[in-house]
């Protein structure tokens, strides 16, 4: 297990005059150096751990957290979906070592499933992966709209003193504009969305350890590390009296938070040396993001005092969780809140980045597949501008993302069932090309530099089991009785996609789409 360069592996030495390992074997692959190649080990790193962005992910979901079995779940639930999710990150590693290429995930599957299987496999993956990514980005910059209204409710007085309480309309319109700006800062060049990454990994980083100390050392009242590690709450869970259900519904915010680290991959055409580099920054990216966001978790789970008043839409905060964390620690410690309020807006700053890097590495996938034609228009989406940047792909990702948060518009229950697709949907993309490497080409695949050597079957089996296991978890109810609002929509949104995608390989794909389709001679 690890880095070798043995002659099972693919080589990576300088080919046909090719300087770059990762351009070397995209070339071997089949496909021309289009994307300009200016990332760093660093860079690709950086990309991944943004999307992941410990601080978005807890933070937005920290209800949900505290809700369905408090901090017990939330503590060891945390380490839990990270040991699993490392797994899934390794299997994806060692095959990113093999096919760098921004396609990722769904070249892969066409790659690991052998040319009978190739089309449909490449096909579903695809189509399951650039949805969850668009969920993703929905999600993502739809939190920071609602943590912008949050910020300006407190800072105008809070639920309880005469605040302003945006409507649904005005968080719309937010969140039209967070995607105009990251589309608009996708359309530069990569080295300047590289120096953006670099700062958004930094910035998750130092936020992280200033506010697990910060927010505890402020507040005047403060849990016991008995409450932190050992306090289970099962009041707040409508109609569920099993621990071990309540637990797993809890794993929920760990497991959303955890995902985006595919990015790397979608990144590797951009990035030096990617087939080395592109496997160091998933396994990195989700190695250093178990680790600061259980810090993360820990820390403000200290100033943790009274679950049901956090929870509570009466609070100033509105029944925003954190926010009532942050306001109230600096308000009982200095008489204002507005400290807790400038630490929200460092949160909302890590967000606009995590938001960022997810319309960049939608933008590459949608860029990919349309390369291989499978999406309609595919040439409009391909195209590539003077800067080397994909610009119709990028504003396709943002008008999209858009469209599909118009439905909290209408209910805020069809808008969770769209986003569910973010967590399942996606990782149902990462598995399959995984199934596929441990099934169909358990004896033919070929590692590149990076490779698990012989337990490479055993984690990726894992891996594979992990991911129905949560697939089946999420989809269950997460209140009872159920209802048109307790109705857990998951299993909706993904079969809705699933019969979508079967249904248009049926009717129309499986007569033109071949799968990845090479524009060099090979």
């Amino acid at each position: 297990m690890g880095w070798d360069r043995s002659e099972r592996s693919l080589p990576s030495q300088v080919e046909d005059g090719i300087a770059d390992s990762g351009q070397s074997r995209l070339s071997q692959l089949g496909y021309k150096q289009e994307l300009k190649r200016d990332l760093s080990v660093v860079s690709n790193f950086a990309f991944s751990f943004s999307i992941i962005s410990v601080i978005t992910g807890v933070t937005t979901l920290y209800n949900s957290g505290l809700t369905n079995g408090g901090p017990v779940v939330m503590v060891y639930g945390w380490l839990i979906a990270g040991g699993f999710s490392m797994l899934v990150g390794l299997s994806m590693a060692e095959i990113c070592s093999s096919y760098p290429t921004s396609g990722g995930l769904y070249y892969w599957s066409a790659k690991l499933a052998g040319p009978s299987w190739a089309p449909f496999a490449s096909w579903m993956t695809g189509w399951f992966n650039i949805v969850g990514q668009w969920a993703v980005t929905t999600s993502i910059d739809f939190s920071l709209a609602q943590m912008i209204q949050v910020i300006i409710l407190l800072s105008t007085g809070g639920a309880n003193g005469g605040g302003y309480e945006a409507s649904k309309y005005v968080v719309i319109a937010f969140h039209g504009g967070i995607l105009l700006m990251h589309a608009i800062l996708n359309s530069l060049p990569i080295s300047v969305l590289s120096f953006f990454g670099q700062l958004a990994a930094a910035w998750n980083i130092v936020g992280v350890f200033v506010l697990m100390i910060l927010i505890p050392l402020v507040a005047t009242e403060r849990a016991s590390a008995k409450f932190v590690f050992t306090y289970f709450n099962t009041d707040s869970a409508e109609g569920i009296n099993s621990k071990a259900y309540i637990f797993v519904l809890g794993l929920l915010m760990s497991q959303y938070t955890l995902t985006g680290y595919d990015a790397s991959a979608h990144m590797t055409e951009e990035t030096k040396s990617a087939d080395v580099n592109g496997p160091r920054g998933i396994i990195s990216a989700i190695g250093i993001s178990v680790i600061v966001g259980w810090g993360y978790i820990i820390g403000i789970t200290f100033a943790v005092t009274d679950i049901s008043y956090l929870l509570s839409s009466t609070n100033d905060a509105g029944g925003y969780a954190i926010a009532e964390v942050f306001y109230q620690a600096f308000k009982s410690r200095y008489g204002s809140g507005v400290g807790g309020i400038i630490c929200l807006g460092v949160v909302a700053v890590a967000i606009f980045f995590c938001g960022m890097g997810s319309v960049t590495s939608n933008s590459r996938m949608a860029y990919a597949f349309s390369r291989d034609g499978a999406m309609p228009f595919s040439p409009l989406w391909h195209k590539v501008n003077s800067q080397e940047v994909p610009i119709n792909a990028v504003w396709l990702s943002a008008a999209i993302s858009f469209c599909m948060a118009l439905t909290s518009l209408g209910s805020l229950v069809a808008f969770q069932a769209m986003v569910s697709i973010a967590t399942i949907g996606l990782y149902i993309a990462y598995a399959l090309p995984i199934f596929f490497r441990v099934t169909l080409a358990r004896k033919s695949f070929i590692p590149g530099p990076f490779n698990l050597g012989r337990y490479g079957i055993l984690v990726g089996w894992v891996a594979v089991l992990w991911v129905i296991t949560i697939s089946v978890l999420f989809s269950l109810p997460v209140a009872y009785p159920i209802t048109t609002e307790t109705l857990n929509y998951t299993p909706v949104a993904v079969g809705g996609l699933l019969f979508l995608a079967v249904a248009s390989w049926i009717i129309s794909a499986r007569h033109w789409f071949k799968g990845p389709i090479t524009n060099i001679d090979t």
